[in-house]
């Protein structure tokens, strides 16, 4: 009898949904999941009320829509959608980088085949500084045999790319803000009174120049008709090209101090401790990267910095074991079954 009437009060959601009352198909949503906590779909219901459609969600929204994922999950561990909504609640509007990594590893545990997991650990292993492990899970992508479709194999492309230039590097010039003596924390300084730069202003400001000096001269240098034309065009092109290749090494080194400001607000919000001098969140750099986070990430970082909390000097990210789901498939032997001696019948 229950159960019957959570469905009532689930089918009396979806029909409050579909005629827009958001606010009172939540409430039946919830009424269904009182009655029957096992209602898999009144659960998945509430994560997609709880999130607006046209707008980011804010702290009370995100949390609450993370909840709801939490529990579809454990109802049914195979619900990969689940995983997915819930992985970019956690890392995307949250800010929660360390649990995305455990959150992501337990979907592998129980769907260690599917690419995404994997693909989800890189970006945040990568935007938290800790390239060498981000190259350990694309080689996992390869090593495990696991489908990656067109989308996600250009977004795999962008992140090898990614962790290839970093592992050119020294492992001094990564930026890692939970170490206070770090050289980066004073190029944030030096640029913390000025914003970002973007790759529009300075591919006009390095490319287009001589676009217009090629245009000008063109005529004089090919002459006219087809084949001044078609000169003239292969020479915009290369210069287009040339001159975005240039922009984009420019832009990635002149906002360098912009990038490490993003990954310290990353790891404030993922540890729950203040790590940036109070002094550079009233700069402008900061807080024009502070405005362009999700409403969510605001917010819970608002709360961490109100709570004051300094990082201990010992702290590091913490990351999960990346291979607990082999254990899972059977592929790693547990200690009893490798002190086992094997057995031999007597002839």
């Amino acid at each position: 009898m229950a159960v019957m009437k959570a469905e009532d009060a689930y089918l009396d959601a979806i029909g409050l949904m579909e005629n827009g009352d958001v606010e009172k198909a939540l409430e039946m949503a919830n009424t269904a999941v009182e009655k029957d906590p096992e209602h898999i779909d009144a659960w998945w219901l509430i994560a997609d009320l709880s999130l607006p459609k046209n707008t980011p969600p804010d702290l009370k929204q995100a949390s609450r829509a993370l909840s709801a994922c939490k529990k579809v999950v454990a109802i049914n561990p195979e619900r990969v959608d689940a995983w997915v909504r819930g992985g970019r609640l956690i890392a995307d509007e949250l800010g929660m980088y360390e649990d995305a990594l455990a959150w992501w590893q337990k979907c592998r545990e129980h769907v260690p085949y599917e690419a995404v997991p994997v693909i989800e650990q890189t970006a945040i292993l990568t935007d938290m500084g800790m390239y060498s492990e981000a190259m350990g899970r694309l080689e996992s992508l390869m090593l495990d045999d696991l489908e990656v479709g067109a989308q996600q194999m250009a977004r795999v492309g962008r992140l090898h790319g990614l962790v290839q230039k970093a592992a050119t590097q020294e492992s001094q010039q990564h930026f890692k803000p939970w170490q206070k003596k770090h050289p980066g924390w004073g190029a944030i300084e030096a640029r913390s009174r000025k914003a970002p730069v973007s790759e529009n202003f300075i591919f006009m400001l390095t490319t287009v120049p001589f676009l217009m000096v090629e245009v000008f001269l063109a005529r004089g240098l090919f002459g006219d008709g087809w084949s001044g034309f078609c000169l003239t065009s292969l020479l915009i092109l290369f210069t287009v090209g040339l001159g975005m290749r240039f922009s984009r090494q420019i832009f990635q080194t002149v906002n360098r101090p912009a990038f490490n400001l993003l990954r310290a607000m990353d790891v404030e919000s993922s540890s729950g401790y203040t790590i940036i001098p109070e002094h550079l969140r009233t700069q402008r750099l900061y807080m024009f990267l502070y405005t362009k986070r999700p409403k969510a990430f605001q917010e819970r970082l608002g709360l961490i910095i109100k709570q004051n909390k300094s990082m201990p000097r010992s702290w590091k990210p913490t990351i999960p074991d990346l291979d607990s789901h082999l254990d899972e498939l059977g592929y790693i032997e547990t200690e009893e079954e490798s002190l086992e001696a094997p057995s031999y019948e007597e002839e």
